[in-house]
């Protein structure tokens, strides 16, 4: 063997070994530094066909101008950069090399992949996972830039653009930097394994949580745990249910609006909720009060939650070209202390549709309509609701992410709670009776099917 293939052979070796042992400690204390934000962008740059592409271009102090902006919804930017040497004015990163996600101080650049997205009338900064399919929302434009332009893209709350720093040295790479406990009281979402979570395993809607949670609509804290009986404020309803919105495939929700002035008396125009309360305003998803007030943070009741979600379910159905009014899945619940309540017909009606009205702990005939809503309840009617209106076939992160390395296909079905966790596409499930077509082959059974049926062969070469 030459010497030349010797020392390849072992420098592969080598690297095998660094690749599969520990890293010293040294190594992973990488940390982040706050970059001014009047310092750097980041810039959805049109690239032909693939749509568009992120660019992050940070300004050297007291160097040349490395970019302008102008307008608003969206924000136009001029890439001044392309028009010199920017190499002692500007810091430029144009792909994973040089950015990546990090969430509570971790750099998770080999969890997620970013890409810039179109949403409806806007375009939107996504960081895809490619463990889960689970998306996070990073930011967005506020609006479709002309053909051609670059567009600034504003971080979402809880987001910043940091730079990676190592023993005291900042390095050339940005970081996304999120934080989940920020992101999740700003309304934003942080899907994290429901398993993660060590406050639920006794709570009676722990499985509507993990779902939710999947869903993107509501998230955990950064102590992993999800305080299932906490209260849910007005704002906070007010996101969950916007989030829930976006997950229905056939509603296109539009950008959300400016807000040039408060929605509400006590709702300021840059409250982190305040678009989404303009929103819900405008939509008659949730009302103010008579004395022109939202109160954001009181908590929402258990009646002013149904009333907001059939508010919600009314405003789907218009979207998609349908009566308003709610045809009922079931028959409504007869409950204890809600007949003499303001609420008493709107409650009547969702425990009709996909009982998103349910008795108080789902047991005995009590709404309790005026106790708060826990954030338990809030995940599972929520869920519910949205269930009735994708009929089960949630658009979120039950289904297609695009790009994602299974390419699972859109219109892949979320399998109900009874059906077998595995069942392939083209599987069948055996009815009773059909024991007289059944081919030569081995049959799925159908979990609680009522024949107990089980699995044989039959030998048709007689």
């Amino acid at each position: 063997m030459k010497l030349s293939k010797k020392l390849k052979l072992a420098a592969v070796f080598l690297s095998a070994i660094a690749l599969t042992s520990p890293l010293p400690a040294a190594l992973a204390q990488f940390t982040s530094t706050p970059i001014p934000a009047e310092q750097v962008v980041a810039v959805a740059v049109p690239a032909g066909q693939v749509g568009y592409s992120l660019t992050i271009v940070q300004q050297i102090p007291g160097k040349k101008q490395c970019f302008a902006e102008k307008g608003s919804q969206p924000t136009i930017i001029d890439p001044l950069w392309t028009t010199f040497d920017f190499t002692n004015s500007c810091l430029r990163s144009t792909d994973s090399n040089g950015y990546s996600v990090s969430l509570d101080g971790q750099d998770n650049g080999l969890d997620y992949r970013l890409d810039v997205v179109p949403k409806g009338n806007e375009l939107q900064l996504v960081a895809n996972s490619y463990q889960d399919r689970s998306k996070l929302v990073v930011g967005q434009t506020f609006g479709k830039p002309p053909k051609g332009e670059y567009a600034k893209i504003q971080l979402n709350p809880g987001w910043e653009l940091t730079k990676k720093v190592y023993q005291g040295k900042v390095l050339g790479s940005f970081l996304l930097s999120g934080d989940s406990q920020a992101i999740a009281a700003a309304g934003g979402t942080i899907p994290q394994p429901s398993a993660n979570f060590s406050d639920i395993a006794n709570d009676i809607y722990k499985k509507e949580i993990e779902q939710a949670v999947a869903l993107g609509f509501i998230a955990g804290y950064k102590d992993k745990t999800f305080r299932p009986t906490e209260s849910l404020t007005r704002e906070q309803l007010v996101s969950m249910a916007y989030g829930a919105l976006g997950t229905v495939k056939s509603v296109q929700l539009a950008s959300l609006p400016s807000v040039p002035t408060q929605p509400y008396a006590d709702v300021d125009s840059s409250r982190w909720s305040a678009a989404k309360i303009q929103w819900a305003k405008e939509n008659d998803v949730v009302k103010g009060y008579p004395d022109g007030s939202f109160k954001p943070e009181q908590p929402v009741t258990r009646a002013e939650l149904v009333v907001v979600l059939q508010n919600l379910a009314k405003f789907a159905n218009t979207k998609e070209g349908k009566p308003a009014e709610l045809k009922p899945t079931q028959q409504p619940k007869a409950f204890s202390d809600t007949a003499n309540h303001w609420a008493s017909q709107n409650i009547q009606t969702m425990s009709a549709y996909c009982g998103v009205a349910s008795a108080y702990q789902e047991m005995g005939n009590a709404f309790q309509p005026d106790t708060p809503a826990a954030r338990d309840y809030a995940a599972a009617a929520t869920l519910r609701t949205q269930e009735c209106l994708t009929g089960g076939k949630p658009k979120g992160e039950m289904n297609m992410k695009e790009g994602m390395q299974d390419n699972m296909k859109e219109g892949e079905m979320n399998m109900q709670e009874g059906a077998q966790d595995n069942m392939k596409e083209g599987e069948m499930n055996m009815q009773e009776g059909a024991q007289d077509n059944m081919k030569e082959g081995e049959m799925n059974m159908q979990e609680g099917a009522q024949d107990n049926m089980k699995k044989e062969k039959m030998n048709m070469n007689k």
